[in-house]
């Protein structure tokens, strides 16, 4: 099991940031390159949870969204052809006194066949690297979305397994 965490300072607000994941409409690629608008599928859409299925290369998953705390989105995998057990992510935002937000991001791959297992190897060794770009880039196009002036960019990531 591979669990990847992220720390990102930001100037988007919490809820612009959740405006964004929740976004399921075409385009979601443009803020998230690893949701390809053809493999998106919306099953069910709340006010504040949304089961969805997403993701792009070969690699699916089934989400259950969770944004009824305005502090926390959850992301549970339920399905996917790759992950398994305890796959998903979680979003937490801390409000600055500078006005700024910090996001934390956990992400946590359990690989439920070989190809999963190989790719959470991978995730372990240069994999984060990439998933640390991906979620700079992430945040740049929401906060460019938003019209959001960058202050300040601090992105680490750390790997634990």
């Amino acid at each position: 099991m591979s669990t990847i965490h992220f720390h990102y300072k930001t100037t988007l607000m919490p809820e612009q940031f959740i405006a964004a994941l929740t976004d399921f409409g075409p385009g979601r690629t443009k803020l998230f390159g690893n949701s390809a608008d053809e493999y998106l599928q919306v099953h069910q859409l709340g006010a504040s949870e949304a089961d969805v299925t997403e993701g792009s290369g070969g690699i699916w998953e089934r989400l259950h969204y969770d944004w009824s705390d305005s502090d926390c989105v959850v992301m549970k995998t339920t399905d996917s052809n790759v992950w398994g057990g305890w796959s998903g992510h979680t979003y937490r935002f801390t409000r600055l006194p500078d006005g700024t937000t910090a996001l934390d991001a956990v992400v946590i791959r359990e690989g439920k066949n070989i190809k999963g297992r190989v790719l959470g190897f991978v995730l372990r060794t240069v994999g984060k690297r990439v998933l640390e770009k991906a979620f700079a880039s992430s945040i740049k196009a929401i906060e460019a979305r938003n019209g959001v002036a960058k202050k300040e960019c601090v992105c680490s990531a750390k790997y634990s397994s």
